[in-house]
């Protein structure tokens, strides 16, 4: 039964791997996020082999249908079709290199033009995406060459950490600059077209978190004008700098941070996963706990309830005051400066493990839990340094008079 466009965009995610073919080798392949392939199985030298033609609906079926017919004719005079396309593509890349058209040299020209608009955090977020994880996987290739796989291919890394979001983004971004592209006349189609069906769908998590750069330095001002009690206006000031467990700095006690070192250990006892943490102090945080200091030093807890010195800041107090600045469950939570951080350093590029270990997450080697701890110090003193200065110019971006 051949293929119709009716059936093809009744095709669903099940989970699994779906084929549906259409006669003469060509087949659409569902991969089991619901993403639609052309595939073409053919017979060469007594080897088979699979051809690729693109995404649908990017890729119409008559056009598959069409790039068929021409692997037929090439399979009629003793031509591979898959090796002559890989030679083309090869020769192809050696004249586009030359002339400054491969996805790299496009994607600077179109950020070029593109990024006055935009405000410095977020030209560096573009910027950062673009340098971090797509040019190192498709910044080579003629945009010519390139085919809707490269770009998957390419957010690949992401979308198996769990990074959906950043995957989704990464490839609405390749898609821009390839819209350009075709807008320039350097390619006819655009090839991103229609791939973010074949990522799996976001999955908001039980945390509300704040994660668009804008919104991020309007809370961090919202945060700074905020006129509760001076252990509140400081946890609160502290918390998205550090993203640590609401818990974890609630209870934060003097003894546990060296401020000459720029460094808190927090003991095994109240960290969820029983082991000690240490969280690198940015100067930023080394001031705001300076000034607290002034008025808690001389007793236990950093941030003291301002009914009993005995008794750190609650829970329920940290929540309303977000709640008081108006930002409900839905949009912002505690926990969520965790996921902020989490999600953003992941778009910029730092690996994954080092921002995983300074999350405080488990890991089930407890030998390779260890060695990390220690081996990634030094990244981690380093990435948290950057994190805070970011979070500084998203805070001056919200306001027109610190430009």
């Amino acid at each position: 039964m051949k293929l119709t466009d009716t059936l093809l965009r009744s095709l669903k995610a099940t989970g699994q791997v779906q084929k549906k073919a259409d006669g003469g080798g060509l087949y659409i392949h569902v991969s089991p996020s619901g993403g639609k392939l052309w595939r073409m199985a053919y017979s060469f030298d007594g080897k088979q082999k699979t051809l690729s033609f693109g995404a649908y609906p990017a890729v119409s079926l008559k056009d598959a249908r069409q790039k068929r017919e021409e692997a037929k004719e090439q399979l009629a005079k003793g031509v591979d079709p898959g090796q002559q396309k890989k030679e083309i593509k090869a020769a192809a890349l050696a004249v586009e290199r030359e002339q400054g058209t491969t996805f790299e040299a496009v994607a600077r020209e179109w950020y070029a033009k593109k990024s006055t608009a935009l405000s410095a955090a977020h030209q560096k977020k573009v910027l950062s995406r673009l340098e971090n994880q797509l040019f190192p996987r498709i910044g080579n290739i003629p945009l010519s060459q390139l085919e809707p796989s490269d770009i998957l291919a390419a957010v690949r890394y992401a979308e198996e950490r769990g990074f959906i979001e950043t995957a989704h983004r990464l490839v609405q971004l390749a898609g821009q600059v390839c819209r350009y592209a075709r807008l320039c006349g350097y390619v006819k189609y655009d090839v991103a077209s229609g791939l973010v069906e074949a990522l799996p769908p976001i999955q908001r998590g039980h945390y509300a978190a704040i994660t668009d750069p804008a919104e991020i330095g309007h809370l961090l001002r919202a945060i700074d004008a905020y006129p509760g009690d001076i252990s509140m206006i400081y946890a609160l000031r502290i918390l998205p700098y550090v993203f640590v467990r609401s818990g974890e700095i609630r209870a934060a006690e003097w003894t546990e941070i060296n401020l000459a070192g720029a460094e808190w250990i927090i003991p095994a006892v109240r960290m969820k996963m029983k082991r000690p943490h240490v969280v690198p102090l940015a100067r930023q945080v080394v001031r705001l706990l300076e000034e607290i200091g002034k008025y808690t030093r001389g007793g236990r807890y950093v941030f003291p309830s301002s009914f009993s010195a005995s008794r750190c800041i609650s829970d329920v107090g940290l929540l309303n005051a977000l709640r008081r600045m108006g930002y409900d469950k839905t949009t912002m939570t505690i926990h969520g400066f965790r996921s902020m951080a989490s999600t953003i350093l992941n778009e910029q590029g730092y690996r994954p493990d080092v921002i995983e270990a300074q999350l405080a997450h488990g890991d089930q080697d407890a030998i390779r839990s260890a060695y990390n701890r220690a081996a990634y110090l030094d990244e981690r003193r380093r990435m948290m340094s950057e994190w805070a200065d970011y979070l500084d110019e998203l805070r001056a971006s919200a306001n027109p008079s610190q430009r």
